[in-house]
């Protein structure tokens, strides 16, 4: 392949662009400049043109906190703007509200394109695009960004095109607020989180207005931490899964005396909570009480996880909730689109959540937004308290796994993904001849391992990492030092692969 072309084919990452914006003590080459943003803004328009003949296009442009946001969005404005588009200059807000901007009354744009690249270091950038018919998959990434490494080629000369300002955040607050009112259908309509204090973490990304959707309702958002944007993340890793994060919304939470905690990630995209007493709810924890928070609307419904979820999470789902737990694959977008094709074929599923805090929601057109999972929670708080009950009851039944641990091992071959293929394949047949392992079935991504014996009682997943010479080994064991049952059992298998390392 040309080299031309691949600098731009190896900014895919999944459905999103990925790469090194600026330059850093780490000395990665800087790969994602104004100039590659503008090609790929370009290759978006004509992707979007080619949908709509005969009509000049909408686009809605916003961005995080990152350092490299300014200089990227000229680059996407500028791309766009050489194509005839009509730009929108959305500023500072959230993944969420970027698609959103293809339906909301008032903006209903055709695309929108969203600078980001989540939780990743400081120096890295990404995009992500929209539709009204939802985020771009990872065939139309492709094509945009093989029609951007030709458009390279063509060498244009600079050109500068201006935006219009757009209060996106503005109008996706409100459309928060109106969400809350209604749901919990207080007797002070307009003021139904009267009383009620909650704790925001916004990671020093996007999400600081999330107090604008809480305080004219009632609540008191005082102690709230990391609200200024601020691209260096000087506090902690903009991660809900991060232990150092989730530990920060803890102190923050009992220090406020609050009844409720939520933490986002840069972007917005991703939430997790506290309770009032500082039970920390991510991982496991927030796809179920997600799944609670939703059950009496949608009884018996099917919820969609990631592979990673473990045994506990399954036992709450189909005895406490009565729900239909469906694994699938990593990735948000494996989840959601799992999802949407379960409900095609008429089994009804109305949650699609990851570990990692990306949920979804049908009700909310299978868009993953921290700010929507937070509404659900924070209406289901208020009525719970309301009703003389707490948050926490929601979760109440919710077993938690004694040990778990995840191991990622390097592939060094240069062919990993076939390396790793046919150490998958190995692993297969190994297990097949070992008496305690047990092969769960069905699975969606790698082998999952069930032990149910005197030594030990848990699960192990070995699968590929989505996009990353990496094969990622989970655990977890029902007593502490079971995990290292379980990898021992394993390493005489593991130790025939030179190219692996810890």
């Amino acid at each position: 392949m040309e080299a031309w072309k691949e600098a731009y084919l190896k900014l895919q990452n999944g459905s999103d662009v990925r790469g090194v914006a600026l330059e850093s003590a780490a000395g990665e080459a800087v790969n994602l400049t104004e100039n590659i943003v503008r090609d790929i803004a370009m290759a978006f328009a004509e992707y979007l043109m080619e949908k709509k003949e005969d009509k000049v296009m909408r686009v809605g442009v916003g961005h995080d906190s990152r350092l490299s946001a300014q200089e990227l969005k000229r680059g996407v404005i500028n791309g766009l703007g050489r194509r005839g588009c009509r730009v929108y200059d959305c500023g500072l807000t959230s993944t969420p509200s970027m698609f959103m901007s293809t339906v909301l009354e008032g903006f209903e744009y055709d695309g929108a394109v969203m600078i980001t690249a989540s939780h990743l270091p400081p120096n890295r950038n990404g995009l992500k695009f929209f539709t009204r018919d939802g985020g771009l998959e990872s065939s139309d990434i492709k094509e945009v960004l093989e029609r951007a490494a030709l458009i390279s080629r063509m060498n244009y000369e600079t050109e500068y095109h201006r935006a219009e300002d757009a209060d996106l955040t503005g109008a996706y607050t409100e459309y928060l607020r109106n969400l809350i009112c209604k749901e919990v259908n207080a007797d002070d309509y307009d003021r139904p989180l009267e009383g009620l204090h909650i704790v925001i973490d916004a990671s020093n990304g996007v999400s600081g207005y999330f107090k604008n959707v809480l305080e004219p309702l009632g609540a008191s958002t005082k102690g709230s931490i990391c609200m200024n944007p601020d691209g260096t993340f000087p506090v902690h890793v903009p991660n809900p899964e991060n232990e150092k994060a989730m530990e920060a919304l803890k102190k923050a939470v009992l220090a406020a005396k609050a009844d409720l905690g939520v933490i986002f990630d840069t972007d917005g995209d991703r939430a997790a909570f506290v309770f009032a007493d500082g039970e920390e709810v991510n991982k496991d924890g927030v796809i179920a009480l997600m799944a609670a928070a939703l059950s009496e609307k949608y009884p018996h419904t099917t919820v969609v996880t990631d592979s990673v979820t473990s045994d506990c999470l399954t036992e709450f789902l189909e005895n406490r909730l009565k729900m239909k737990h469906h694994r699938f694959k990593r990735g948000y977008k494996n989840v959601i689109n799992e999802a949407i094709r379960l409900n095609k074929e008429g089994i009804e599923t109305h949650l699609a959540i990851e570990t990692s805090g990306h949920g979804a929601v049908k009700e909310n057109y299978f868009l993953d937004d921290g700010a929507y999972m937070s509404v659900v929670i924070i209406s289901r708080l208020a009525v719970s308290l309301r009703e003389g009950r707490r948050l926490e009851d929601l979760t109440a039944g919710l077993k938690k796994t004694a040990e778990s641990r995840e191991v990622r091992l390097r592939i060094l071959a240069p062919d990993y993904k076939e390396y790793g293929r046919k150490i998958l394949e190995d692993f297969r047949i190994f297990a097949e001849q070992e008496e305690k392992f047990h092969i769960a079935e069905p699975n969606y991504e790698g082998i999952r391992i069930n032990f149910q014996d005197d030594e030990v009682k848990g699960w192990m997943l070995i699968r590929m990492s989505l996009h990353d010479p990496i094969l990622p080994l989970n655990f977890e064991a029902d007593r502490e030092g079971g995990v290292a049952v379980i990898a021992e059992r394993l390493r005489p298998f593991l130790e025939r692969y030179t190219e692996l390392r810890g």
